[in-house]
């Protein structure tokens, strides 16, 4: 989701509106920690690594876990990713494969699929057994850590080290999905991504840190581009493209998983012609168009770049400190 201003604001209205909010955030905070209490999670054959995070959208989750389960594959481990399937229609627990759109399984899980199999599935439970039943080593659960329908053997905190966790406050005063020191106790690993060295109050484990750095070989020094973006962060491919040395002729920013109108990129590639400039997106974005609406942009695709070596004997150490019993 993209975050509301009244967020990153401190004027009189802000601090009102987040003020009025908080009693809801109070709330949904409360109900996060009953369905913790009240868990009874399903232990699977299979190691699940959990990669999530704390705050609504935009910390650089999807980039670690592409990059977690490459390295696991790399090992020679059979990695599934196990999504939600945000913004996709397929309730029951299903492989994405090709012929699925976004509307049928959601945009992340399409891009995780180039590198991984991956199992869409609104109940976790159901998409794990699914896994365990294809002989999976290795789960990588997407954007679960508020999810207790299994048990983790790793706990992997993303966290976007230039916001933080923003103005402390739960959803949907402020972009928190529950307290800071509640989500960072049940966290074995801390992943800051990008610059900033937020607080990580009651937190004294692991800290490592990854750059998001683009995966193309784009020469943009000079050239003149129109970018589009609906994701939780859009200023991040702005940035980025502004560093490549590209020429950012105009910036147009939409909800996080917008569903674009063919109209709406008739006028953005309009827009581009007009100005000159090449038409870029992010790869999120670039899966949910059609192929005839791809024709004439560019999508930057970016990855995780961890900064500690031998990070994949790091995590695979960490899961095999867990002793585990036969599945339940």
């Amino acid at each position: 989701m993209r975050a509301p201003d009244l967020w990153s604001r401190h004027d009189i209205a802000a601090r009102l509106a987040v003020a009025a909010l908080s009693p809801l955030g109070w709330i949904y905070g409360a109900v996060t920690a009953l369905k913790r209490i009240n868990a009874a999670p399903r232990r699977t054959r299979a190691r699940v690594i959990c990669v999530g995070n704390l705050t609504a959208g935009g910390s650089g989750k999807t980039p670690i876990v592409h990059a977690l389960a490459s390295m696991l594959r790399e090992k020679g481990l059979q990695a599934v990713i196990l999504s939600r399937g945000y913004g996709g229609r397929q309730r029951e627990a299903t492989f994405v494969v090709p012929g699925h759109g976004p509307a049928d399984v959601g945009d992340e899980p399409l891009m995780l699929a180039a590198i991984a199999p991956v199992i869409v599935s609104r109940d976790r439970r159901a998409g794990a057994a699914l896994a365990d039943s294809h002989g999976a080593d290795v789960i990588v659960m997407d954007d679960g850590h508020q999810n207790f329908q299994l048990e983790k053997d790793l706990s992997i905190v993303v966290v976007d080290a230039e916001k933080g966790f923003g103005n402390g406050h739960i959803l949907p005063a402020g972009p928190l999905r529950e307290t800071v020191r509640a989500g960072l106790a049940r966290a074995d690993v801390v992943v800051l991504v990008g610059a900033g060295a937020p607080a990580l109050p009651g937190y004294s484990g692991p800290v490592l840190r990854a750059q998001l750095k683009p995966h193309d070989e784009l020469d943009l020094h000079g050239n003149r581009v129109v970018a589009f973006a609906g994701i939780g962060r859009p200023d991040k491919l702005f940035s980025t493209l502004r560093a490549l040395g590209a020429d950012v002729a105009d910036t147009i920013a939409f909800s996080d998983h917008h569903v674009f109108s063919a109209s709406e990129i008739a006028r953005l590639k309009s827009k581009a012609r007009n100005v000159g400039a090449m038409l870029i997106t992010t790869e999120k974005d670039f899966v949910r168009l059609t192929p005839a609406e791809r024709e004439g942009i560019i999508p930057l695709r970016v990855r995780a770049q961890f900064e500690t070596a031998d990070v994949a004997e790091f995590f695979l150490g960490k899961i095999a400190l867990h002793g585990r019993d036969s599945a339940a």
